[in-house]
């Protein structure tokens, strides 16, 4: 089951890239075919279309941060692969604030992850 759990880790942050949520981790270990169908589903818009990987992440964050769905494991995850993907501090306040038109809350918790994140890749760069 190891060898397995291993393909299926390997196969996600293939497909999705940047970190898996404890919640999805969990999915894994509790039901390793949810997981797997799961993997596939949500790694599509990442296997294909038009739009670049930093936007597909930027649309992600925005879902995250906004007021209906306050998600700051995937809020964290997807700044972050934004970040590694070349997105500017400037382009990923621009989503934070466009967010905020739906409700102020998605903007403040996407602007704190923000600075967090910032902070994390100055210390790694020194």
């Amino acid at each position: 089951m190891n060898d397995e759990k291993n393909e299926l880790l390997s196969k996600f942050a293939e497909a999705r890239g940047g970190e898996m949520p404890l919640g999805i981790k969990r999915m894994m270990e509790l039901d390793p075919e949810l997981f797997k169908r799961y993997t596939d589903f949500s790694s599509l818009p990442f296997k294909q279309g038009p739009l670049p990987p930093k936007v597909k992440e930027f649309i992600l964050i925005a879902l995250d941060a906004s007021v209906t769905h306050m998600f700051e494991p995937g809020l964290r995850a997807h700044m972050r692969r934004a970040l590694e993907l070349g997105a500017t501090k400037e382009e990923l306040l621009e989503v934070c604030e466009l967010v905020s038109l739906i409700g102020i809350h998605g903007s403040t918790l996407g602007i704190s992850v923000l600075a967090e994140e910032m902070s994390r890749m100055d210390k790694q760069t020194k």
